[in-house]
């Protein structure tokens, strides 16, 4: 089953992918897009049980980060795509890091945005699951507004539509890829240039994640922007598009 995706910008540019995280939907790239359309096609997609998707696409039995990349894939073939540039947020960054590991010649370029080689410990996600599962995710809304953003951003409660209205059973699966994905000791095998975002004030991938990613891969550039928390992308909107425009106009690998 194919992700739910939408296509923007020029249709003969280059094209960077643009994955978003969990309990957000394709729209948190919105602050990008007037930025990136410009001079790139802009391909963004929902994770399962997220906006469009439903919650049974691109899952095996036992969810994993590498079905979602897989997906990702199946949407690159879907528009005959070689080698993209790909942008992440946090589960949209491990996406892109596993894509990086699993199809190496895919991935010309990769920005990994507020995410982390290692998110918690399975447990945690497994109660998140359970939680979600039983009560649907409106009772996560108030401690995410605290992760997600610092305090007093004006635009919190469009974004935390986002998660009230995700699938139960699809925003579960992803906690349980999220409970096995374990990257740590593979970050010298990522090859494509990457540029590393963190929040000074994220509390669930600290600028300390950002660093462990940015030490591990090879010639990683490390950015940690003032004045934002976990969705630094809407919240600095204004830095992150200056990194992220500069990072794929300059470093691009040929496969």
């Amino acid at each position: 089953m194919i992700l739910h995706h939408r296509l923007d910008g020029p249709p003969d540019a280059p094209v960077v992918v643009l994955g978003p995280s969990l309990g957000t939907t394709l729209d948190l790239w919105e602050p990008q897009l007037p930025a990136l359309t410009r001079t790139w096609r802009v391909l963004r997609y929902d994770l399962p049980g997220h906006g469009g998707s439903p919650a049974a696409s691109g899952f095996t039995r036992d969810p994993t980060v590498d079905d979602l990349a897989a997906g990702v894939l199946a949407l690159l073939d879907r528009h005959g795509l070689d080698a993209v540039a790909y942008a992440g947020v946090s589960l949209g960054g491990a996406v892109g890091t596993t894509l990086a590991l699993t199809a190496p010649d895919r991935v010309a370029s990769l920005v990994l945005c507020c995410t982390s080689a290692r998110f918690g410990t399975a447990e945690s996600w497994h109660e998140r699951a359970a939680l979600v599962r039983a009560e649907g995710t409106k009772p996560l809304t108030e401690a995410t507004r605290s992760r997600w953003f610092t305090a007093g951003f004006p635009d919190a409660e469009r974004y935390l539509d986002m998660l009230r209205g995700a699938d139960p059973e699809g925003y579960a699966a992803c906690c349980e890829a999220l409970a096995v994905f374990d990257v740590r000791d593979r970050l010298g095998e990522v090859r494509a240039p990457a540029l590393v975002i963190a929040g000074a004030e994220d509390p669930a991938t600290p600028p300390a994640h950002a660093e462990v990613l940015a030490g591990g891969i090879p010639d990683a550039e490390l950015l940690v922007v003032a004045g934002a928390a976990h969705l630094a992308t809407a919240e600095r909107p204004d830095v992150v598009n200056e990194a992220i425009t500069r990072h794929l106009t300059t470093r691009w690998r040929t496969p």
